[in-house]
This record gives C-alpha cells, sequence and structure tokens, in this order.
C-alpha cells in the first residue's frame, strides 16, 4: 500500500497484489488497484493488469560525460595567464595555438593575422625537421666525418665531397649549384602544389591538405585532427626556440648542442650559460 499527498490535498492510493505465476510462460501478474480522493469527489477504483516476463533483459543506458581536460579552442580555452587571461576581442579561440596573448596588436588585422599565422606555422615545421637534423649526427656520428651541424655542410667543398649520415651509397653531394638548383625546384614545385593545387590533389587547405599529404589518415577523425594541430603548433614553437638556442650555442661555443649538453653534465656550476656570459668570446 502507498500513498502520495500533492499540495492540493489530493492522495494516490495503490494497492499490489502479486498473482500466481502461470504455468507455461513463466510470467508474473501483479494486478494494481488505484484511487484518487480529492475534497467533493468520491473514490474511483482503477483496476489494472500487468504482465512482467522475467525472461527479457532491460538494459539501462547511462551516459558517462568525458572527463573536463583543459581546453585548448574557444572563449573557454586556456589562457597565457591562466585565469588572468584577458584576450583581445579578434583572438576568438577559433585556431589552435591561441592563448589569448597579442599585447603588440600584430593580429588585429585579419589577413595579417592569416599571413603571421601561415609564416608561424611553416617555419615551426621546419624548425622541428632542423633540430632533428642538428642533433642526429652528434647522436649516431659512426662514419660521419663532420657531425656538428653548423660544420656539417662545408664538408661539400672537400675532395670527397658530401656522403649523407656518412654512407656514400645515400646522396654523395659534391656540387653545391646542383644542391641549390634541386632545393629551389623541388621545394618551388611543392610550396607551388601547397597553394595553389596540382597533381597531389585540387582545392586543398594550405595549411593543412590532407588526402595524399596524410597517407597514414591521422587527420580522419576531427577530434584526433584538432588535438594533433595543437601538438604540432605547440611542438613547433618550442623547435624554433631550440633552433634560437643551437645557433647561439654555436656562436658562444663553437660546439654543438649534444657535446655541450654533455660538458654541462659533467660539471654543471662550471659550464654554464652564466659563466659564458660573463667570459663571452666569439668562437
Amino acid at each position: 500500500m502507498f500513498s502520495l499527498t500533492n499540495s492540493a490535498s489530493r492522495s494516490v492510493a495503490c494497492n499490489a497484489t502479486k498473482g500466481k505465476t502461470g504455468a507455461k510462460t513463466g510470467a508474473k501478474k501483479v494486478r494494481f488497484q488505484f484511487s484518487l480522493e480529492a475534497p467533493g469527489y468520491s473514490p474511483l477504483p482503477a483496476p489494472c493488469s500487468l504482465t512482467r516476463n522475467p525472461n527479457r533483459r532491460t538494459t539501462v543506458s547511462k551516459k558517462v560525460a568525458k572527463s573536463a581536460g583543459p581546453e585548448f579552442y574557444g572563449p573557454d580555452r586556456v589562457g597565457y595567464l591562466g585565469p588572468f587571461t584577458d584576450s583581445p576581442s579578434y583572438l576568438t579561440g577559433e585556431f589552435p595555438g591561441d592563448y589569448g596573448w597579442d599585447s603588440a596588436g600584430l593580429s588585429a588585422d585579419p589577413e595579417t593575422f592569416k599571413r603571421y599565422r601561415e609564416a608561424e606555422l611553416i617555419h615551426a615545421r621546419w624548425a622541428l625537421l632542423g633540430t632533428l637534423g642538428c642533433v642526429t649526427p652528434e647522436l649516431i656520428k659512426g662514419d660521419i666525418a663532420e657531425p656538428v651541424w653548423f660544420k656539417a655542410g662545408s664538408q661539400i667543398f672537400g675532395a670527397d665531397g658530401l656522403n649523407y649520415l656518412g654512407n656514400a651509397s645515400l646522396i654523395h653531394a659534391q656540387s653545391i649549384v646542383a644542391i641549390l638548383a634541386s632545393q629551389v625546384i623541388l621545394m618551388g614545385l611543392i610550396e607551388g602544389y601547397r597553394i595553389n593545387g596540382g597533381p597531389a590533389g585540387e582545392g586543398l587547405d594550405a595549411l593543412y591538405p590532407g588526402g595524399s599529404f596524410d597517407p597514414l589518415g591521422l587527420a580522419d577523425d576531427p577530434d584526433t585532427f584538432a588535438e594533433l594541430k595543437i601538438k604540432e603548433i605547440k611542438n613547433g614553437r618550442l623547435a624554433m626556440f631550440s633552433m634560437l638556442g643551437f645557433y647561439v650555442q654555436a656562436i658562444v661555443t663553437g660546439k654543438g648542442p649534444i657535446e655541450n649538453l654533455n660538458t654541462h653534465l659533467a660539471d654543471p656550476s662550471v659550464n654554464n650559460a652564466f659563466a659564458f656570459a660573463t667570459k663571452f668570446t666569439p668562437q
């Protein structure tokens, strides 16, 4: 017997009587009787019969919310000063890597913003390749005659030329003119296809062309694609700072990044940036 009363002093009474179990179907019959009582009304019996099949499975779906991690897009994205970030009105979080910082107003004009965004991303990609190219020869050494990145190119003027990774069967460069011509032609074709389209596809995005440029299909899922854009620009910015550090190290110490790292780890208190800054002699 259940009774519920609302603010209008109406009550609902429910009598439940369990019946016998059917011999053939195994179903249980449950009989309910409802009555509604209110001032000025007589009870209204409303018998009903429900049949429940115990063999029937009932699935209850529960919507699980995704873990609320940091957001990188939209007005609620993470800012460069966290909750104290005051983003300009033109930085809406539409593009990856927008943390709301533009103190010089360089992106106030949409066309200028578009050019700077493209230049940053292209330089970031080159910096990612450049940092890898700078440290790899020093790490593997082997038969490489000159593993230091800013000295390696000079080997092309030697009698034996420049062997890629110390292996003459890979790339054996002996002419700086041929190297320059190859770079201009190949890079010109690639950039022309990237911007204007070509054999790789028409109407492609100039920054994220996809299609033949994404043979592994890493950007097929939109959510994964948005996350990869963030990772690319963040690592690219770090790589650009790394290249700047490699340039400064080369000027100050005359050594490669790996050799500088090993020297610092051998005696951190002596071999550090402060010591070189106070006794700076260009190498």
